[in-house]
């Protein structure tokens, strides 16, 4: 079952003036250093963090907060697999928001797509509830 949607639309352009004027003062509020790690290691490196910004933007929508109750900018962190398939790791104040969302017997599950075309980046959250794998029955 689906337990939150969200979407947001970041403009790059902004995302690179912000990072000009604030430099590591707005990285290190918003941005883990995984995420600035990939972001920095990226040849359009505003455009990476506007992705994860909107990712951001759109999990506390998700969330159902929005950026609002507690909620902070690193309790969302953008991380990839392998393949380069971006996921969403929530800590804090956003996991517990999460679990008090989940029903018993569920696990969730956070799907996340980004995608940009300058001068925009774009990120879709979908919040999952899957039922939990039941134990096989004790043989009689």
């Amino acid at each position: 079952m689906i337990l939150g949607i969200g979407t947001d639309l970041a403009n790059i352009d902004r995302i690179a003036a912000t990072l000009e004027r604030f430099g590591d003062r707005f990285r290190d509020r918003v941005f883990t250093e995984i995420e600035q790690a990939k972001a920095e290691r990226r040849a359009d490196t505003p455009g990476t963090y506007a992705k994860r910004w909107a990712a951001k933007e759109a999990c506390s929508k998700a969330l159902g907060t929005g950026l609002r109750m507690g909620i902070s900018w690193k309790d969302m962190s953008v991380k990839n697999l392998r393949t380069g398939q971006p996921v969403m790791e929530v800590t804090g104040w956003a996991k517990d928001r999460l679990d008090q969302m989940t029903p018993p017997g569920h696990e969730a599950i956070i799907h996340v797509t980004l995608t940009d075309d300058h001068p925009w980046a774009q990120a879709m959250v979908v919040i999952e509830a899957r039922p939990l794998a039941s134990a096989p029955a004790e043989p009689q």
